[in-house]
């Protein structure tokens, strides 16, 4: 197997040509890529001899539900969101163009931990109790270490991309994602970049300042500090996704059960069930593991192929 400057990989006896930028994305649950990165997600998938694959730790199956007719999914009842969200994500990756997805250690072996909404805003915790497949359980965390590394193996990405420690805010899942993304990714040679994804607190104001006053929004708009955001400096990295707008929109309609989407002209709001709005930005922020000399505008800059 070649290093970085050849492209070969050796899979048995067959040599397979792997494209010259690769990039792997670890996400918690089925939307979270979409939330998070799915402009970038559509951006690079785009690219020529670009690879990109999402890893997906959980199938979302602790969700709350949206559509009234699909509440009977839920986790409490006849506990089918995980089968139902496998589909939801199929057509979201597939509104942004992404050909290659996989379901860490499979689809179903890790469940969705669950949360509890601690202090002001949207902050998360773990629950008092975990199922036995939770994904968050801290006796599974070097199984799952080392099923990521043996995808970034495989893979031999040079930029790797999940969470800031704190998984954004605060939900055990995010955070298990962030902690086996820098064990696995750390372990890989291939890797040159590490990003968590991020919001900055400037471009979330004026989101949010764009959706006031809007007449017939069903979301409440919330005050700046309610939705997870960080200092403008800390941001390392904007990747500009306006052309990805229509595919991020169909994306997080594919999202049915845990996004509702409001569009008036030109602008867009969406929300959780909690309805409270969030505004479609058109720049996808970042920040990159040790920091950045200068403000970036593609994730593979400085990387050596």
């Amino acid at each position: 197997m070649s290093r970085p400057g050849g492209i070969p990989a050796v899979h048995g006896r067959e040599e397979v040509k792997l494209p010259s930028r690769r990039l792997v994305l670890v996400h918690a649950h089925p939307d979270d890529e979409t939330l998070t990165t799915g402009g970038t997600i559509a951006h690079y998938a785009a690219e020529p001899d670009t690879a990109v694959t999402l890893v997906t730790c959980t199938l979302g199956e602790e969700g709350e539900i949206i559509p009234p007719e699909l509440a009977e999914l839920a986790s409490g009842r006849a506990d089918q969101l995980g089968g139902y969200r496998i589909a939801e994500l199929a057509r979201a990756t597939a509104a942004l163009g992404l050909r290659d997805h996989r379901f860490l250690g499979g689809a179903g072996r890790w469940r969705d931990s669950g949360m509890v909404l601690v202090g002001h805003g949207v902050r998360a915790a773990t629950p008092a109790e975990l199922h036995p497949r939770a994904f968050a359980d801290p006796a599974t965390f070097d199984e799952q270490v080392a099923q990521l590394r043996a995808l970034l193996a495989q893979l031999r990405p040079q930029v790797v991309v999940s969470y800031a420690d704190d998984g954004g805010y605060g939900h055990p899942d995010h955070v298990r994602a962030h902690q086996i993304t820098v064990a696995a990714a750390e372990r890989t040679p291939d890797v040159q970049k590490i990003y968590s994804t991020a919001v900055g607190r400037s471009g979330l104001a004026a989101g949010l300042a764009a959706l006031a006053g809007r007449d017939g929004m069903p979301f409440r708009l919330p005050a700046v500090d309610e939705l997870p955001s960080v200092a403008d400096e800390q941001i390392t990295t904007r990747i500009d996704v306006a052309a990805q707008r229509s595919a991020r929109i169909a994306a997080l309609r594919a999202h049915e059960t845990q996004i509702s989407v409001w569009e008036r002209g030109d602008t867009v709001a969406y929300a959780m069930s909690n309805r409270v709005a969030q505004p479609l930005l058109d720049v996808e922020e970042f920040v990159l593991a040790g920091g950045s000399a200068r403000a970036e505008t593609d994730l593979f800059d400085g990387v050596v192929r």
